[in-house]
């Protein structure tokens, strides 16, 4: 069950879910806004230790106030500005409409946050045209769900990050994990 907007509200107010900092105009009917943190990593054309494509390696900008142009052809990893969670409920993070419509595809692969991760969580961005982005602005939307019988919260390498975090298969991956 998807928590309604005001219950969104409620629950932050007594600490069940964690959206800090906490901004009552960025609720909607089923969801929160967050905003773009101000750090992007891009990555690099990936290379194995034989040469081949395939490990990446990260160039990371603070987002300037004038704000920073993505370009198509490019991965990046960002962050949250808030740090978002709770023990209770099941974060999904996705990107919002009005930034889709402008050719930004947000959270392509991992939108499922887990229970006990509070975090800045990181965001998956690639863009289809040139497009400035700014830290501070909103970007995607964050719902709450019920989770349906018992509670193990994760405890994983994604769990703790406030930074904009790669995988760690980007340093271990070789020619043989492809065969």
């Amino acid at each position: 069950m998807i928590l309604t907007g005001p219950e969104i509200e409620r629950r932050v107010g007594e600490g069940s879910i964690v959206i800090d900092p906490f901004d009552p105009s960025l609720i909607n009917p089923n969801s929160y806004n967050y905003k773009l943190g101000a750090i992007l990593r891009e990555s690099t054309p990936p290379k194995t230790k034989s040469g081949t494509e395939n490990a990446r390696a990260w160039v990371e900008h603070r987002i300037p106030g004038d704000g920073f142009v993505l370009m198509p052809k490019r991965y990046y990893l960002a962050n949250t500005m808030e740090m978002i969670g709770s023990r209770e409920f099941v974060p999904i993070l996705i990107g919002r409409s009005s930034i889709g419509r402008l050719g930004m595809f947000l959270q392509i692969s991992a939108d499922l946050g887990h229970l006990g991760a509070v975090h800045k969580w990181t965001l998956e961005i690639v863009v289809v045209q040139p497009l400035r982005v700014y830290s501070g602005m909103r970007i995607g939307q964050v719902s709450f769900w019920r989770p349906s019988g018992d509670i193990a919260p994760y405890s994983g390498y994604f769990g703790t990050h406030s930074h904009p975090a790669s995988t760690p298969l980007d340093t271990t991956f070789d020619d043989s994990d492809w065969t």
